[in-house]
């Protein structure tokens, strides 16, 4: 059957999980949209629970499972991206303790406080997962992991990572019994360069919020580090230094 109505009730439920943050948690569901997106979900083994189609759109391989048909103009009405492929999917989502992760003897791990954009997420873990970082751990964060554009600006590169939530003492409590090396990012002009840490052990680097940097919980907690510059501007966008910091890390390891 064809769905073209705006106000079926399976549509109406796709659009809540889209617009409120509140009930997209307590439902503990989360909406994909794309089809290299939906199949990093699935070989990631997130469990969709039904998907939204528009053969008029979509051209890729029907997914298994429960599959609901819609028309253009309803397609439209759910979809979130400016650019679509014509399939919306619905999964389970995942709830995992910081405590499960097991580093490895030369572990990086990327540590963002407090980060509020989705999209600065996005583009974080995008960077985490092409440089090979081994997880993403996002301290005291106001960020849902499945918030629409977390995932759009990731590419789907979330479901390939280990990432966590945790608030700052059960990351630091994880960091040290775990014995990282804790590299922090205070603005200081007498910390050390990136390059020379040695990232073929196990670190941990922590960043904060662009506007105001790590809180004073993290203060003498680690070494601080900077990135070299060589302009006039004195920071970058949280983003880059990231992306700056993981390939860094994978330079380090290849060699």
């Amino acid at each position: 059957m064809l769905i073209e109505s705006f106000q079926n009730d399976k549509i109406k439920h796709v659009t809540k999980l889209l617009t409120d943050n509140r009930f997209r948690k307590k439902s503990k569901v989360f909406v994909v949209e794309g089809q290299q997106e939906n199949e990093r979900a699935v070989q990631y083994h997130f469990e969709p629970l039904e998907y939204f189609i528009c053969e008029n759109i979509f051209k890729g391989k029907t997914p298994d499972g429960k599959i609901h048909y819609v028309s253009d103009k309803v397609y439209e009405k759910i979809a979130y991206r400016g650019s679509s492929e014509g399939i919306i999917g619905i999964y389970n989502a995942k709830e995992v303790p910081l405590s499960s992760f097991a580093p490895k003897d030369n572990s990086t791990v990327i540590i963002v406080e407090g980060v509020e954009k989705p999209g600065n997420l996005g583009a974080i873990l995008r960077s985490c997962e092409a440089f090979g970082i081994d997880a993403l751990i996002v301290a005291d964060g106001k960020t849902d992991f499945y918030n629409p554009n977390v995932i759009r600006s990731s590419v789907g590169c979330l479901f390939g990572m280990e990432v966590y939530q945790a608030e700052n003492e059960e990351t630091l409590e994880f960091l040290q019994k775990n014995k990282f090396n804790i590299y922090t990012t205070l603005m200081d002009e007498r910390a050390e360069h990136l390059y020379k840490r040695d990232f073929t052990q196990r670190s941990a680097v922590l960043f904060g919020t662009e506007h105001s940097g790590l809180s004073d919980f993290w203060i003498g907690k680690g070494i601080n580090t900077l990135i070299p510059m060589a302009g006039s501007i004195d920071s970058l966008n949280l983003s880059n230094a990231v992306a700056i910091t993981c390939y860094e890390s994978l330079k380090q390891k290849k060699g």
